[in-house]
């Protein structure tokens, strides 16, 4: 505290002999050492100020939304400064109101940086720093009892696959995952290698490989009725999208009506950064309830947590500032290069981007460690870097790459803190799907989808391509924060004439609806009205498959050549025109097919399984949302102390699942148990049946021996 007081001092007095507009001397002149007093009291009371008035402040401005409310921090800054130097003995200290702004900027980064230099040379004073902070809220709660049984930390690393994982631990750029696999090098020359405290597994996505669907049922066990990242409800005439603020409230709405049950994180349990809240009572950044407004709107309390402390509001500004001119540096390279794939990283793109990789990225990490210093039971948190950057820049690219570098950090941060939290914690790495490069549909074929369905009906196809929408999860954060309305309504794609066709892009799967006709279609119905669609995509060689409904068959899967085969005749032996997709894509595409608002047309783009590359059908060389590659195949990586997540030789397969293996480790722990949610499937529901099971007695009727 000293050393951070004396070189806030002399950072005042360089500043007072720098800025004309700032000064800690009268006009006529004063002694050096009265004003090297001046200056030393002005400091100690403007970080006085900061530590007693400014959470009062921010907690006061907390319905501010969060970019705004990080531009004024500034200047919330500067009027604290302005008051420090009127309480100084000599009263002569004066600046103008843009001065204090920078002065105060400049004093908090460098106090920070201080502190942030101390703490990093000297491996106690950090710790001591932790303590400090347990022992308060300890104090806090003194008189109730103790957290019981081990907590658990679920960090979820957006768009990571399990292939990009396992390249990033051999390569050294995540050596905190790397340790925790046992992967990590001796620490000197004949030294053991570490025993490894973490098993990974690989899983497997449903059809739909995006955070939507996988999230959806990672925390709330049931995914039924998402095919896609966006797609077209005839019944309400709307276009549900994923990462809309008020169509994320009523997937979680359906998914809760469909379990009975609140959700993986409902006892005791922190939501950060997720699109849904799991049932938690502690939210910050959980997209399902953005759309609420007033007091009650705790979406943005993360922010609040981390911007009461104004160095860190000057911290992320600045390298919220670096990551915008990296981004720039690195477009401009790809273009210099003329790097192939490529698409537009201009606009706003690098402002989205820095978003993610830094904001909220520190606001969530923020958010942890407190949840983790307050003892809470579960904590589940998305952390969306990646999955951003790999979007634009490629999955596997050098961009890429040093994201999760920062992810690694992060990492290694949360386990710091978790030895001096007051329970222990485990913590649980997973994703929620990966992705697969590849250049777009749009760059190799000169049209989009859309276009291609147009020309199928023998409709006009528009000149210049529109642009499509990317999927990823940081553009509704930003606007979220920002409390822009949500784009991409209904009125977006309503076409021209109801009789036209709606085409929609989740990565590399399209989705066709008709909306002047209120059932799905059959094939049969299609064929009726336009004879030469379905062969036109089927025969595309940008197109992998086609799944339409059959009045014959039920469902059937169209491929080149004149494929046809009814999907319930499709198997991981039999695959037919799957037969490049993988196991289990069978099942995954059969599934899709039950859901009551598949779209009349399911097209997934061509796959090439020697490169791993798809077609994006929106503008992304790193895509998500189909079949095809290592996108559907996300990894969990959990601590040997807990079970495994399934038996030998068994596959882990679709968020549902995860969700029940992540259920049960938390049932594994002494605290708080954590029912089974019910799987009860509503009267009429079509696609592959799946057993019922009654929904839980309440905790205080189970049987222990069931637990």
């Amino acid at each position: 505290m000293l050393a951070v007081w004396a070189v806030s001092t002399l950072t005042m007095l360089v500043l007072a002999g720098a800025l004309p507009d700032f000064r800690l001397q009268a006009e006529s002149g004063e002694s050096a050492t009265r004003i090297a007093v001046t200056a030393a009291f002005g400091a100690g009371a403007f970080g006085l100020l900061s530590s007693l008035v400014w959470p009062l402040l921010v907690r006061a401005l907390l319905l501010v939304p969060a970019l705004v409310l990080g531009l004024l921090v500034f200047f919330l800054n500067g009027s604290l400064l302005l008051l420090a130097l009127r309480l100084t003995p000599s009263g002569q200290g004066a600046a103008a109101p843009e001065t204090a702004v920078v002065v105060a900027a400049v004093m908090s980064a460098v106090a920070s940086a201080t502190g942030g230099a101390l703490a990093v040379r000297d491996d106690d004073a950090y710790r001591r720093r932790l303590y400090r902070l347990a022992d308060r809220r300890r104090r806090h709660a003194a008189g109730r009892p103790g957290p019981a049984g081990p907590g658990t930390v679920f960090l979820q690393l957006d768009g990571v696959g399990h292939d990009v994982l396992e390249s990033a631990t051999r390569n050294g750029l995540m050596p905190t995952v790397a340790e925790w696999l046992g992967l990590a090098p001796p620490a000197s020359a004949g030294a053991v290698r570490p025993r490894p405290t973490h098993r990974l597994t690989p899983w497997r996505t449903d059809w739909s490989s995006q955070t939507g669907a996988s999230q959806l049922g990672i925390l709330h066990g049931t995914n039924h009725d998402v095919p896609a990242f966006r797609w077209y409800e005839k019944d309400t005439r709307e276009v549900m999208v994923c990462n809309r603020p008020s169509s994320a409230a009523e997937l979680q709405r359906r998914a809760v009506d469909r379990t009975g049950d609140g959700g993986l994180l409902t006892v005791d349990g922190a939501s950060r950064g997720n699109l849904f809240s799991g049932g938690a009572e502690q939210l910050a950044l959980v997209l399902s309830i953005a759309a609420r407004r007033g007091r009650r709107n705790r979406s943005r309390a993360g922010y609040f947590a981390y911007f009461s402390d104004p160095a860190n509001a000057v911290r992320t500004a600045m390298s919220f500032v670096a990551d915008v001119l990296r981004e720039i540096g690195q477009s401009g390279r790809a273009r210099f290069t003329e790097q192939r794939p490529r698409v537009k990283r201009g606009g706003l793109y690098p402002f989205i981007r820095a978003f993610a990789t830094v904001v909220e990225r520190d606001v969530v990490v923020a958010a942890v460690i407190g949840d983790m210093l307050a003892g809470r039971a579960a904590i589940y948190a998305d952390l969306v870097a990646y999955d951003e950057v790999a979007h634009h820049s490629g999955p596997h690219s050098g961009d890429a790459a040093k994201i999760l570098q920062r992810l690694d950090r992060s990492l290694a941060l949360i386990a710091q803190v978790a030895e001096h939290a007051p329970r222990a914690y485990r913590i649980v790495l997973l994703s929620d799907h990966g992705q697969s490069p590849g250049e777009t549909f749009l760059a190799r074929y000169g049209l989009t989808l859309g276009d291609l369905v147009r020309a199928g009906c023998g409709l006009p196809v528009p000149r210049r391509a529109q642009r499509t929408h990317s999927g990823a999860e940081a553009r509704a954060a930003v606007r979220a924060a920002l409390r822009i309305p949500v784009e991409e309504g209904v009125e977006e794609h309503r076409p021209t004439r109801r009789s036209e066709p709606i085409t929609l892009a989740s990565g590399n799967l399209g989705l066709v609806s008709f909306p002047d006709v209120s059932h799905r279609m059959s094939r049969e119905e299609i064929d009726a009205r336009h004879p030469a669609l379905l062969s036109t995509l089927a025969n595309h060689p940008g197109i992998g498959f086609v799944l339409v409904r059959s009045e014959e068959h039920g469902g059937v899967v169209l491929g080149a050549h004149g494929a046809e085969i009814p999907i319930d005749e499709l198997s991981d032996e039999h695959p037919g025109p799957l037969a490049d997709f993988g196991p289990g894509a069978a099942d995954a595409v059969r599934r899709t097919h039950g859901f009551p608002h598949t779209a009349d047309i399911m097209v997934n783009s061509w796959y090439e399984p020697t490169d791993g590359e798809v077609l994006a059908f929106e503008e992304q060389i790193g895509s998500h949302g189909g079949l095809g590659g290592c996108q559907s195949r996300p990894f969990l990586m959990s601590p040997l102390v807990l079970s495994e997540p399934v038996q030998e030789g068994a596959d882990l397969v679709g968020a549902e699942h995860v969700h029940r293996v992540l259920r049960r480790w938390l049932r594994e722990a002494d605290g708080p148990q954590v029912p089974l949610a019910g799987q009860e499937r509503p009267e009429g529901a079509r696609g592959t049946a799946r057993p019922a099971t009654r929904r839980p007695a309440p905790a205080s009727q189970q049987n222990p021996a069931d637990a």
